[in-house]
């Protein structure tokens, strides 16, 4: 019934301890936390990686993993592999839906390599680098893109069948002039729309409240890619145009043969 001193049973020393244990897939884990400001993860990771690569040497039986937002990010960049294919599809086969020709799908698909041209010069001009934000700007831009082009080829169309009804378009000339006519009505329409969108893009770039990091990035894509778009529009699609309807110009008619003596 008497009392036996700890010291007795046990040699007792102090010392510093985790308050828990972690394990991850059933082996034991360690968590460093990492707070990334002024930059974004995707990069972080790369560089750390590289760094850790060449200054740490990790004993048998340990390894390191990046979990957290950037696994996140891992798991969006795995199903955008998918989403981007597929949403190309569907705007390929919404287009065929609508124009009744591969031909002039295509054309209008055109213009999906030049507005990633202006996307990717003025994310590389701010420092962003790819990221969940910047893909969904850029799958945004394709939808404005086709929409655009719809009707830009809605009105070369318009100006081509017109003449061709009148029994004018016999030769290039005839083309040409269909072309400036149909390109000229879409110029208007087409400066508003920019316009539009540029009042309401602009604003966000210069933006700095909660969540404008994440909006600029969405922005971005979608600011350079309207502008080479816009161009592309004006300048590329009549002269590809041009090229393809030259085959259907309708040959002057031939003269009468002499009549037989």
């Amino acid at each position: 019934s008497g009392q036996i001193p700890l010291a007795q049973l046990a040699d007792l020393t102090l010392s510093t301890a985790p308050p828990s244990i972690h394990d991850e897939n059933g082996a034991l884990a360690g968590f460093v936390f990492v707070d990334v400001a002024g930059r974004d993860i995707g990069s972080y990771v790369s560089e750390a990686k590289r760094t850790i690569d060449d200054h740490v040497s990790l004993p048998p039986g340990y390894h390191l993993e990046w979990a957290g937002q950037f696994e996140y990010l891992q798991r969006a960049a795995s199903r955008l592999k998918l989403v981007v294919p597929f949403t190309l599809l569907i705007v390929f086969i919404l287009l065929y839906l609508n124009t009744g020709s591969g031909v002039e799908t295509m054309i209008i698909l055109l213009a999906v390599p030049f507005s990633a041209v202006g996307a990717i010069w003025l994310l590389y001009l701010l420092g962003y680098n790819t990221s969940i934000a910047v893909w969904v700007g850029l799958i945004a831009l394709l939808g404005v893109d086709a929409e655009t082009g719809v009707f830009m080829l809605l009105y070369l169309n318009l100006a081509f069948d017109e003449r061709r009804r009148r029994g004018a378009m016999r030769s290039w000339e005839d083309l040409k002039a269909a072309i400036i006519e149909g390109a000229v009505q879409r110029l208007r329409p087409k400066v508003m729309t920019v316009g539009v969108m540029f009042m309401g893009l602009l604003p966000i770039m210069w933006s700095h409240g909660t969540g404008a990091d994440v909006m600029k990035r969405i922005a971005a894509p979608m600011v350079g890619g309207i502008f080479t778009s816009f161009v592309m529009e004006l300048l590329v699609y009549p002269a590809i145009y041009a090229i393809w309807r030259r085959r259907h110009l309708e040959p002057f008619p031939s003269a009468a043969s002499p009549a037989a003596q």
